[in-house]
């Protein structure tokens, strides 16, 4: 086994891709050093690890400002049609590491660092994660900004700024306890306020009929400040712009409190209207109708389309003035595409600016606002589908509360034209469910509002047209599309695996970074011993810093040769983590009926946060470390199995779990998972794959062969036969000594002697209350995870599989994602032409930059 490397050893490796140059290395320790005694009012025997941290990312910064108003300059003048990806998360992570190597000068970077005595990584690890995500859909969001970029398309992504990003999950007594993530608690040297372009945003008022038109009155302002956040593309001096919104409130006061004379409480109210950018929403999947919520919807929509039409309207002449008048040629300079439905009052917005503010006729206003929207579906769970109460709509957006009931009335006479007399199809898909509180269907409307819907891999693209939204897809099936998502190869090899990268590169070249297909070059070395005694190597490497980093953290001792068995996401439980620890009792009971049995050793860890209302997913995080604290504590198991919990799972710390994995657990119930992105990391860094045909697994298997990876279970049409028939938990129950042995052990306490009553609801909801049929996998899975023990211990076999899935994932790179997305939604193309670089003069004189 491979011992972890030296500093100095890792020194003297020159990495493939490029040698620091000297004149570089100067200017970087001249700007250092500068920003620390200029910005940070600093000298050497004063600073902080922390200043020296922010000296850094200043001086990268620097590298950056420039071709960045030079990007938006070039945009500027040659006017092409922009992109708005809108989204109300964005899971960023750190950006020093991921901003040196886009921009090509992390060694340069590093050697400074290296001359003024100073370890780059330990710098790195100050950065706080920008955590204004809570999963899947937020961390997509940021592959995509970083492959926009990549691909040149005029991008721009637009959310909110919020103070407290996903909360920091502790774990005490095994059980998951809530902390605020204070992210901008040190500030956030990669931002750029820009108060001189704040916006104002309207709420609650009323609407009056007014010779002009509608006019909504009296409302509440509020202002959205924008910061923005510049995004990198690779190699090829482009930088846009996430710009993310903060809510300030307006000077002026309500003069009543004047008449009371309460001056003090009238400052003190202020921070009410500034509570709307103050937190994000903990939920993953779960619809929480709350009015704070809508709130910073809206906020983020009518920012942003403010923004967008000004924009638009601004000529390239080196000119502020309003110059284009005319809306007709708008949706052929602009494209929006919501993330989800979160944004989906941006539909009735923009139809709001372009009645009553800009005159237009509704027919007029109503087609330009189809063909510039594009909607993309994330999940099939009906509990996670927005429904907002139109009580509430009419109350704080009274206008659009208004709009929505028109579209709705059209929408309606359409399909009443096409299904005469088919009342029930009518219910079925209008915008407004009557059932109960009136509510309007957020997915509905976005659907009528786009001109094109997607779903985010095959499967669940399918499963939108025969179920979820299959009326719709009767209607329009022109509109519906389907687009698999994908995550950058930049962030998650390049960055988190560079071993694996140097590795590839020197057998492939280096441009895999940008054209991720050309892994499957690698297929013609997945049986030569070499090339497989070199990825083992670096395997071996990465599981062993990994082991390192847990025994400190965690007090366990880890056996770095045992098979790292890995399941992090959030915890839900279509994610099934309740399967894997089921899996993890059973090979308990096994080790202890026959200690003297061949078993391949796991290390098993589960990580992931639970919204904090979530009783459930709570009390099987407490499960996990309950049965956790069982077996890393009987001698008879010893190192032969550990479970770990792994506590406040983030971007950071997948950044150093993915590249140590030898299995990755994706085993949600077929047809509940859209896509997964986890599974393609694991996938590019040569884990192999337990899983079920859903999501993205179905496609993953396609690439690799099946013989790449391990399929369990029933599939989409065996889980709707189940419905059908019934499922009964109690006939798997009865059938199969070992499920019955582990729900037993559950129910009756033997993992909670103190409290024998804990878990008797986790019993429950086996037996009874299954939505996602476990035990009618476990079967299937716990036989899968034999064979995957059996093939581990032909470790040639088990590394020739591995490499043949880093071969084929090339298709899960967001680079092919967002080239789908550009060519067949946004009527863009992508290009992979570098823009000159700062220092070399441009094709035309500067004219003056423009936001």
């Amino acid at each position: 086994m491979s011992t972890p490397q030296s500093d100095i050893d890792k020194r003297k490796q020159i990495s493939v891709r490029g040698i620091a140059q000297v004149e570089t290395v100067t200017t970087i320790k001249k700007a250092f050093n500068r920003h620390l005694h200029y910005t940070l009012v600093k000298d050497r025997n004063v600073s902080t690890p922390r200043d020296y941290y922010f000296a850094l990312a200043y001086c990268v910064k620097d590298n950056l400002v420039s071709r960045w108003i030079r990007t938006q300059q070039y945009y500027y003048e040659k006017d092409p049609k922009r992109v708005y990806y809108l989204s109300l998360e964005y899971y960023m992570g750190r950006s020093l590491q991921n901003t040196m190597i886009n921009l090509g000068i992390q060694s340069a970077c590093d050697e400074a660092m290296y001359q003024l005595g100073l370890d780059i990584e330990e710098l790195e690890e100050l950065e706080d994660d920008a955590g204004l995500g809570n999963g899947g859909l937020g961390r997509l969001a940021a592959c995509f900004l970083d492959s926009m970029a990549t691909l040149g398309l005029a991008a721009y992504g637009y959310g909110i700024r919020y103070e407290y990003g996903i909360f920091a999950q502790k774990i005490k007594n095994g059980e998951q306890v809530e902390e605020p993530d204070d992210w901008l608690r040190f500030g956030n040297p990669w931002e750029k306020a820009r108060p001189e372009y704040m916006l104002p945003v309207n709420f609650y008022g009323h609407v009056e009929n007014t010779p002009q038109g509608k006019k909504w009155v009296n409302t509440q302002v509020v202002f959205a400040m924008p910061y923005d956040n510049p995004i990198p593309g690779f190699g090829n001096n482009v930088v846009n712009t996430l710009r993310l919104w903060s809510a300030k409130s307006p000077i002026e006061f309500n003069l009543k409190f004047f008449n009371d004379g309460d001056y003090i409480q009238a400052v003190l109210d202020r921070n009410l209207a500034e509570n709307i950018s103050r937190v994000l929403y903990p939920n993953d999947n779960i619809f929480e109708g709350k009015e704070l919520r809508l709130k910073q919807e809206y906020f983020m929509c009518a920012a942003t389309l403010q923004d967008i039409i000004r924009r638009f309207k601004s000529s390239k002449f080196g000119s502020r003035d309003v110059v284009r008048t005319s809306f007709d040629m708008f949706p052929n300079k602009v494209a929006i595409q919501l993330n989800d439905t979160h944004p989906s009052l941006a539909i009735p917005e923009l139809m709001r600016i372009l009645l009553d503010v800009e005159g237009l006729s509704w027919e007029k206003s109503w087609d330009i606002v189809v063909n510039t929207c594009a909607y993309t579906n994330h999940t099939v769970l009906p509990e996670a589908l927005e429904r907002w109460p139109c009580s509430l709509l009419e109350n704080i957006l009274p206008r659009h509360m208004e709009i929505i009931y028109h579209i709705n009335f059209l929408h309606l006479e359409a399909v009443r034209q096409k299904y005469p007399g088919d009342f029930d199809r009518l219910r079925r898909m209008s915008l407004i469910e009557e059932e109960g509180d009136k509510r309007v269907n957020m997915a509905h409307l976005a659907i009528v509002g786009s001109h094109a819907v997607n779903g985010v891999a095959a499967i669940h693209s399918e499963i939108i047209k025969k179920a979820v939204f299959k009326d719709f897809y009767e209607l329009s099936p022109e509109k519906f599309q389907n687009k698999t998502n994908g995550i950058t190869p930049r962030r998650w090899l390049l960055l988190c695996n560079p071993s694996l990268a140097d590795l590839i590169a020197e057998k492939i070249g280096e441009d895999w970074v940008v054209h991720l297909d050309q892994l499957q070059l690698l297929k013609q070395w997945s049986q030569d011993p070499g090339f497989q005694r070199a990825v083992q190597k670096v395997k071996q490497e990465n599981k062993l810093k990994l082991s390192q980093l847990l025994e400190k953290e965690y007090n366990i001792k880890i056996n770095p040769s045992s098979l790292f068995d890995i399941q992090v996401k959030r915890i839900h439980e279509y994610k099934r983590q309740l399967l894997n620890c089921l899996h993890i009792i059973t090979l308990y009971n096994r080790i202890k009926k026959d200690p003297n049995a061949n078993i391949t050793p796991r290390t098993i860890m589960i990580g992931g946060k639970a919204a904090p209302g979530y009783y459930v997913a709570k009390k099987i995080i407490k499960l996990i470390c309950s049965v956790a604290s069982v077996v890393n504590n009987d001698p008879i198991v010893g190192d032969k199995l550990k479970v770990i919990f792994l506590e406040n799972y983030r971007v950071t710390l997948a950044e150093r779990i993915i590249p140590a994995a030898d299995l990755s657990e994706q085993i949600s119930t077929a047809g509940t998972e859209a896509s997964g992105t986890g599974n393609m990391k694991f996938m590019l860094n040569g884990a192999l794959t337990i899983g079920t045909l859903d999501g993205a697994n179905v496609e993953m298997a396609e690439e690799m062969g099946s013989d790449n990876i391990f399929i369990f279970g029933m599939t989409v049409d065996d889980v709707e036969a189940l419905q059908n028939r019934g499922y009964n938990a109690y006939d798997y129950y009865n059938r199969n000594p070992e499920i019955r042995q582990c729900v037993d052990q559950i129910q009756n306490g033997y993992f909670s002697p103190n409290n024998p009553d804990e878990f008797k609801d986790i019993a429950d909801i086996l037996l009874k209350y299954d939505r996602f049929y476990l035990l009618a996998d476990y079967e299937a899975y716990i036989e899968c995870q034999d064979k995957v023990s059996s093939i581990y211990q032909d470790q040639t076999k088990w590394v020739e599989m591995a490499i043949n899935n880093i071969a084929s994932s090339g298709k899960f790179s967001s680079d092919r994602t967002i080239e789908e997305y550009a060519k067949d939604i946004w009527g863009v193309e992508p290009s992979w032409e570098k823009l000159p670089a700062p220092h070399e003069p441009r094709e035309e004189d500067e004219t003056p930059a423009i936001k």
